[in-house]
């Protein structure tokens, strides 16, 4: 069994491999089991294949984790990095610029993702972004962190998704019953139309518009939570693991009763949202940091520690980079060689592996894009 964090500074591996895992969805992965469904029929790729696709409003797939997990995992960095330099002397009014300039950063970038750098008129442009919330929510989760105790930490965690709720409950559009949730109606949605400049994703919805950030910080502060308790929590490593882990499965419990009177919808990161995903992040967490930072099984955990390494580069390089131009300059020979069904299939794969070749290059150069 391998030491843990011998260093309370010490960067957790099973972090940027849990990252890594997320962002391989998004990387192309999702296209490998979308053809193989189409190629074989198979109910189980179909199964998964489902699995890999957003719901149109209510419920709940696997995809709808891979947002907020990666939020929930910044929130995590926070102790590690943030808390570092706490404990260097550093006063929270000293660090306070530092986490609003790059909550603003990420802002930016989300809207250049967006749009591209091209001119157009304001109404054309759409300012939410996957981006601009993961800055927004963890620049406000940052700010809770550097000005209160944990306690207090954990009474705005449930505040926010509480407010949240009754936020919702007991407004409406104009027009629409107290209370309503569907996109027309709900109270979020028609104060984006209202306040936010520009164009709306949906034209009357935004999933990352600016009132569903709101929620979206609670899932910031779970992760800080998460990081802080395994920073500095007293438990030995393996008890750490399943604290983590049945507190998990309690908060997806407590998010499909609540999903009952305020339905789980990622569109609006509903409170019963955000308690369903804090709780599949905390059960991952626990399963990746047990596996390799307390087993030290670290090894098959490289394929996704070089994607982790460099996530936000994989993810805006889709906006820059024509990595399908690449794929078919190495590889289309083996999708003719293939012949259909399963061409698609393994241009897929190659797509993916494209990618990570050069994340790993980036790697091993120790290249690593920051913000």
């Amino acid at each position: 069994m391998s030491s843990v964090l011998t260093k309370q500074s010490e960067r957790l591996y099973s972090l940027d491999a849990l990252r890594g895992f997320d962002m391989f969805w998004i990387m192309g992965a999702e296209d490998i089991f979308h053809n193989l469904n189409k190629a074989t029929g198979s109910p189980v790729f179909g199964a998964i294949a489902e699995e890999l696709t957003h719901p149109a409003w209510n419920g709940f797939h696997f995809y709808d984790l891979i947002f907020p997990l990666f939020l929930f995992m910044s929130g995590v960095a926070t102790p590690f990095s943030v808390g570092r330099d706490r404990e260097k002397g550093k006063t929270p009014n000293q660090l306070l610029g530092r986490v609003i300039k790059r909550g603003l950063l990420l802002v930016l970038i989300g809207v250049l993702y967006n749009n591209g750098l091209e001119i157009q008129p304001l109404s054309e442009i759409r300012f939410g972004s996957v981006l601009g919330r993961i800055g927004l929510a963890w620049m406000f989760a940052n700010i809770i962190y550097l000005y209160t105790k944990e306690r207090t930490q954990m009474i705005c965690f449930a505040a926010i998704l509480i407010g949240y709720w009754l936020l919702l409950a007991f407004n409406s559009a104009p027009g629409f019953p107290m209370g309503d949730l569907t996109m027309q109606g709900n109270f979020a949605s028609y104060i984006d139309r209202s306040v936010l400049p520009g164009r709306l994703y949906l034209g009357i919805h935004d999933p990352e518009g600016l009132i569903s950030t709101i929620p979206a910080i609670a899932s910031g502060l779970l992760g800080i939570l998460a990081g802080n308790f395994l920073k500095n929590g007293t438990m030995t490593p393996e008890r750490k693991s399943l604290a983590m882990a049945i507190l998990g499965v309690l908060f997806v419990g407590l998010a499909h009763v609540w999903d009952i009177v305020f339905p789980i919808n990622k569109n609006l990161w509903t409170s019963s949202f955000a308690m369903n995903v804090g709780g599949y992040s905390l059960i991952l967490l626990s399963l990746f940091y047990y596996i390799i930072d307390v087993l030290g099984y670290k090894k098959w955990a490289f394929f996704f520690k070089v994607i982790g390494s460099n996530s936000i580069f994989i993810y805006v390089s889709g906006r820059f980079i024509e990595w399908d131009f690449a794929t078919n300059g190495f590889f289309k020979w083996l999708g003719q060689l293939a012949g259909d069904p399963y061409n698609a299939v393994l241009l897929a794969i190659a797509y993916v592996l494209v990618k990570w070749s050069v994340l790993y290059m980036m790697h091993e150069k120790k290249i690593f894009l920051r913000v």
